[in-house]
């Protein structure tokens, strides 16, 4: 069995799988952007080589192992959390196919090498600056949801680093950033493909985006379907109940 530590607990990742992962509401629990992203990403079925950066508690290659049987690495800044992602991979027996370390993803070429990986997918860090109450009460919680170690630019240069030629990235993150990231795209060759709306629910403003490029793509963009989340009535729609629970 595997080992808890204090504040830790042990969550259903999907049921009907049998899979679990670790999280801690002091430290890090996955949220609704993960499984869309994991959702939305093209991967390879066979074999292949996937990359997850600011893979948190490795909620994102858990996800995608039911999807593929490509190697997956992840990688994490903050050491407890790249601990219980490695704890959560050996939890589900999947450490023949996913490795978790723990280091700054500037600081990966040495480890990872050049142009090696068919995907990367990553859940960056949303805002630019972290908020000074949020800081003084949760450090992981600042650093997972504020640019304090990487800049959304960092997390792109690491993309093109990583993803070889006609590979492809995809992301998740805030419609407020769309520009930045469509012009941050291009100025690192990788060229946008798709891009999904995510609402809350009809008749409201969207509030994440999903976007997919390729790097060395030719320019030709798909605006997908909006995907919404909820029914009026506050239940979940027929496509994000499939998502969600791992449903076709």
């Amino acid at each position: 069995m595997v080992q808890l530590y204090d504040g830790e607990r042990l969550d259903y990742l999907l049921a009907e799988n049998n899979m679990h992962i670790i999280q801690s509401s002091e430290v890090f629990a996955f949220s609704l952007d993960a499984v869309l992203l994991a959702h939305f990403a093209y991967v390879p079925v066979k074999r292949g080589k996937i990359l997850d950066l600011c893979t948190g508690n490795g909620v994102i290659p858990l996800l995608l192992s039911r999807r593929t049987n490509a190697s997956m690495t992840g990688v994490e800044i903050q050491e407890r959390l790249a601990d219980m992602a490695k704890r959560s991979v050996e939890l589900n027996g999947l450490e023949n196919r996913l490795t978790m370390i723990h280091g700054d993803l500037k600081e990966m070429k040495e480890v990872l090498g050049h142009s090696t990986f068919d995907v990367v997918t990553c859940n960056p860090p949303y805002f630019p600056t972290p908020a000074k109450t949020e800081h003084n009460q949760n450090e992981h919680l600042t650093i997972a949801r504020h640019e304090v170690y990487s800049t959304l630019e960092d997390v792109m240069k690491a993309c093109k680093l990583h993803v070889r030629p006609g590979g492809k990235v995809a992301m998740v993150h805030r419609p407020g950033r769309l520009v930045d990231i469509m012009t941050l795209f291009r100025q690192h060759k990788i060229e946008p493909k798709r891009l999904q709306f995510v609402y809350p629910k009809h008749g409201r403003d969207a509030n994440m985006i999903l976007i997919e490029g390729i790097r060395d793509g030719r320019a030709a963009l798909t605006i997908l379907p909006p995907l919404y989340i909820y029914n009026d009535d506050n239940t979940y729609t027929t496509e994000a109940e499939g998502i969600i629970y791992g449903k076709p």
